[in-house]
Parts: structure tokens; C-alpha cells; sequence
């Protein structure tokens, strides 16, 4: 009686098995080519520009022609070391940026579980308010808001009985304000995609933790939650480079940054220092610092996903 022997797999055997491998690993990044083939010349040129300017001397007299531009280096990022309204302006902002994204994701989250649960025409419309909030130019909501809260004409201060009170002489009440703007610019964002992650949520996964005796928040915490993680990740990422970056309802609202700018974020900030003061390299210094702060914190916040187990 003879027994079959299977003979070892040869290279062309390897290399056949190892083509499709590489062809599916490499699938993705051409799928990809396309979009980063308009989207490379268009963020990468201004980022390229704003970091060649954060190394010279560029003011007025360059721009004009008057002096030439001078390599100086590090000395723009120096001066930004040396600057202490230049931290006390970034602790502003990254603060008041964290409570932005922590509002917005709450009020988006809470109404997406609303739209839920309402009636169709409720839902049809808070849809249509959330877009219309959407919608609305950045300038223009902006306007809107500053004058609800105007000192003469406001319908606040009129409801109130209120006469002539100024809302944004403080400093933490002219950040309120500035922040409800916000958040009822971006929660449509938040509404709807997380909305859409809960319609695609299998019936079955909430009957079953509804028989377990789950509770309506133990089933949004302990089951929504987790299957709309990847979604979650993309709406506070999106929220962080969006509040961080926070320019036109600040600068609107507070008419540049407010009383002795105290009321100033970081865009505000290189806005007033490059086109303000004159000082171009300085401000794309500042841009730079931002550009570098936001890539590190979304590197940050993936990393700890991954490492926690979560599959985005």
C-alpha cells in the first residue's frame, strides 16, 4: 500500500499566492489616487507656503519691495516661544475649543436619539431646522446672534426688561454666547451622521438589550454607543479642527477679539498679527503651530482608539 506525499509548495507556487496579497494591499491607495491628485496641490501648496514664509522676515517693507526678504530661520518660532500672550491666547483656545466639541457632540447625539423616537412630522421638522442652521453662512448666524443680544435693539435684552446691558463687555458670558453660536452652526453635522448610524443599527441588537431589561440609556450607552464608535470617532475629529480653528464668529461677534482682545483664539490672533501688525512670517508662524497642534491631537485620539481595541 503506497501513501501520496504532497510536495512542498515551490516558488512560483509563493510568488502566485503572494500576487494577490499585494494587489489587494495596494487596491485602496488607487481607489485613492484620484481625489489625492486634486487635493495634494490644493492643501499642500498653501501649507508648503505657509511654512516657507515662517522662516523669513516678511513684513510690509517685503511686501512692497522696499527691503529684501531675509532667511532668519527659527527666530519667527522663538519669538512665539518668548510671547506670553501667545500662550495665554493658545490655552484660550485649546480650552474653549474642548468645550466646544463636548457640546457639540452632546447636543448632536441627544437630538439624533430624538429623531428616533419622534413622530414623522416632528422629525421632518427639526430635520429642517438643524438645516437650515447648517446652512446658514458662518457671517451671516453670526450677525444674527450678536444682534439678539445687541444692547439697544436686542430682543434679549427687550424680554428681559434688560436696557442697554452689553452682553459682550465680559469676558466668560461673550464666550457663551460665542459658543452657542457654534454649537448650533456645527450639531446638524453630529445630528445626522450619528442618525444615520442608528438607523443602520439591526432592530434586533436594541430588542434584544430592551428584553435584558435595558433601560433607555443603558441601551444608548452600553449598545448604540459602541457600534457607532467609528462614526463618533469622525464627528470629534471633525469637531476639533473645526473649533480649533474657530475664526469668523469670534472675530464678528467681538468685533476682532474683543475689549484688549480678550476674548481672542489662535486664527483671531495670526489674523491681527500677519494682516493686522504687519507681520507675515510671524502669522504663518502661528498658522504652522496650529497646523502641527491639530495633526498631533487627531494622531493622539486614533492611536489611543486602536489601542484600546477599536477598529475604525
Amino acid at each position: 500500500m503506497t501513501t501520496a506525499t504532497t510536495a512542498p509548495a515551490g516558488p512560483a507556487t509563493s510568488a502566485g499566492r503572494a500576487a494577490p496579497r499585494r494587489a489587494g494591499r495596494l487596491r485602496p491607495w488607487i481607489y485613492l489616487l484620484p481625489s489625492a491628485a486634486v487635493l495634494l496641490p490644493l492643501l499642500g501648496y498653501p501649507v508648503y507656503m505657509l511654512g516657507l514664509l515662517s522662516v523669513f522676515d516678511y513684513r510690509q517693507a517685503q511686501v512692497s519691495g522696499g527691503e529684501p526678504t531675509r532667511f532668519i530661520g527659527l527666530a519667527n518660532y522663538a519669538a512665539l516661544a518668548g510671547d506670553p500672550r501667545f500662550w495665554s491666547v493658545l490655552a484660550q483656545t485649546v480650552v474653549f475649543a474642548a468645550a466646544l466639541v463636548v457640546a457639540t457632540l452632546a447636543v448632536g447625539a441627544a437630538l439624533a436619539v430624538v429623531l428616533t423616537r419622534a413622530g414623522r412630522v416632528p422629525r421632518l421638522l427639526l430635520s429642517l431646522a438643524a438645516m437650515a442652521a447648517w446652512a446658514a453662512p458662518a457671517v451671516t448666524g453670526s450677525t444674527v446672534w450678536m444682534f439678539l443680544f445687541d444692547a439697544d435693539l436686542g430682543l434679549v435684552n427687550q424680554v428681559l426688561g434688560l436696557d442697554g446691558h452689553n452682553w459682550f463687555y465680559d469676558k466668560w458670558v461673550a464666550f457663551l454666547i460665542i459658543g452657542a453660536t457654534v454649537v448650533w452652526h456645527s450639531f446638524p453635522f453630529v445630528m445626522v451622521t450619528l442618525y444615520a448610524g442608528i438607523q443602520a443599527i439591526p432592530g434586533s441588537v436594541l430588542e434584544a438589550a430592551a428584553l435584558d431589561g435595558a433601560s433607555a440609556w443603558q441601551a444608548f450607552w452600553r449598545v448604540m454607543v459602541p457600534i457607532l464608535r467609528p462614526l463618533i470617532t469622525i464627528v470629534v475629529i471633525q469637531s476639533i479642527i473645526w473649533d480649533f480653528k474657530i475664526f469668523t464668529q469670534v472675530y464678528v461677534m467681538t468685533s476682532g477679539g474683543g475689549i484688549a482682545g480678550q476674548n481672542s483664539v489662535l486664527n483671531v490672533y495670526a489674523y491681527q498679527t500677519a494682516f493686522g501688525s504687519s507681520e507675515y512670517g510671524l502669522g504663518s508662524a502661528i498658522g504652522v503651530v496650529m497646523t502641527l497642534i491639530l495633526l498631533a491631537v487627531t494622531l493622539l485620539y486614533i492611536r489611543a482608539l486602536y489601542r484600546g481595541g477599536e477598529k475604525l
